[in-house]
């Protein structure tokens, strides 16, 4: 039997949110919105989409389905605006440390280790709910997934970027491409993802994002 998850912490996590549903005005309505839209996304981040149904929606949401279709659309835009409230709530903390990291490595290391906090984070679903989604997809639901590996893209071309700002910077070996090395921690943390939903602890993740930055390129 499929249970609620629990209310989401803020923390980070390597996604971003663009052209996704906002919140419509309308008339009043009987129930807060945004709660309403928080515990949807812990159901999706718990189940993916083709796996959710109305009622496991309406429940988690304390709602009725003719309130989840007048305040939301339908399922599919309720999931839209589930991702931009997920993305939103994650996006601050991995631009600051992209941003803000001494260099490229240290960059990369605390986004590595702030994912697995997150990922095993008890207070919601483990793991990253766009790899959730992405995992328990259909057919049905391909339109979705292009969307998803949009977004999924831009976070590489973010990695990719501050790598190649450390290149820039001769912080780096010549001949280290950007692209090559955004794939290959991109891969570790979606790695970390499918660990952490197998109930993989905090310590066990930090301890691959150890053994990870140990592969990061040296100067001679």
């Amino acid at each position: 039997m499929k249970t609620t998850p629990q209310a989401p912490s803020s923390a980070a996590s390597g996604v971003d949110s663009t052209d996704l549903p906002r919140k419509k005005p309308g008339r009043p309505l009987s129930f807060d919105r945004e709660l309403a839209l928080e515990q949807a996304m812990l159901v999706f981040w718990q189940y993916g989409y083709d796996t959710t149904s109305l009622n496991d929606l309406t429940t988690a949401m304390g709602i009725t389905p003719p309130s989840l279709y007048g305040a939301f659309g339908d399922k599919e835009k309720l999931f839209l605006e589930a991702v931009r409230l997920y993305t939103e709530k994650h996006e601050d903390k991995t631009s600051r440390i992209l941003a803000d990291a001494p260099t490229a490595r240290e960059a990369v290391k605390q986004l590595l280790e702030s994912v697995a906090i997150e990922h095993t984070c008890p207070q919601h679903p483990p793991g990253c709910m766009m790899e959730t989604v992405v995992t328990n997809c259909t057919v049905a639901s391909t339109h979705l997934q292009t969307v998803l590996a949009e977004m999924k893209e831009r976070r590489k071309q973010r990695f990719a970027a501050r790598i190649q700002r450390g290149i820039d910077a001769g912080e780096l070996p010549p001949g280290v491409s950007a692209e090559t090395l955004s794939d290959f921690y991109i891969t570790i943390l979606n790695g970390m993802t499918g660990q952490a939903r197998d109930k993989a602890s905090c310590a066990q993740l930090q301890s691959v994002v150890a053994m990870a930055m140990n592969a990061w390129p040296q100067q001679d």
